[in-house]
């Protein structure tokens, strides 16, 4: 995984519960913690800084990625301004991950494993995502779209309809934005 997500992590961490805090969640998960923005790190890294956050605050590591992905989405707003400046709205922002953002990324940073994702738009207004990676981060993707609504006034409901964490091939995710 590349640096930019544990310095986003870092970043979010650091403004909610302190600097502090996250120098003890980098102790207790009993990773590096030193992380370049374009540097890559295993994955089970993230997933240690997660799960212990998680069992500190009470919380699941779901949960704990949801807030993150959400959190994240203002520091994102402002480092790639020019990748939300064309988006009228959050569908459109979202929508364009993998034609415009992921690109991007695998500019900025070589060697960077970005997912791919399905989207549907269906009858009923909703959009369905359908999201599949080794690294299982549905909850991320949630946390995104939730702030990159945020980002935009919106408000936005999320279902998660099938997990992969649940056995299914890949996630499908429901999302409306109501008018």
């Amino acid at each position: 995984m590349k640096g930019i997500i544990f310095n986003l992590l870092e970043e979010v961490v650091t403004s909610a519960h302190g600097a502090i805090a996250w120098a003890d969640l980098v102790d207790a998960a009993d990773v590096g913690g030193a992380y370049t923005s374009l540097g890559s790190y295993p994955d089970a890294e993230l997933l240690a800084l997660v799960d212990t956050g998680a069992a500190a605050l009470g919380l699941t590591a779901a949960q704990v990625l949801r807030w993150f992905g959400r959190s994240a989405m203002p520091l994102l707003s402002v480092r790639f301004a020019h990748l939300f400046a064309p988006h009228a709205n959050a569908r459109a922002f979202v929508s364009s991950v993998n034609a415009i953002i992921h690109p991007e990324v695998r500019v900025l940073y070589t060697g960077a494993a970005c997912p791919h994702f399905h989207f549907t738009d269906r009858a009923d207004g909703t959009v369905m995502i359908g999201y599949q990676s080794p690294r299982r981060l549905s909850p991320l993707v949630e946390g995104f779209v939730e702030g990159a609504s945020d980002h935009f006034g919106e408000i936005v409901m999320i279902e998660h309809v099938a997990c992969m964490h649940s056995g299914a091939p890949l996630c499908r995710i429901v999302v409306r934005w109501p008018h």
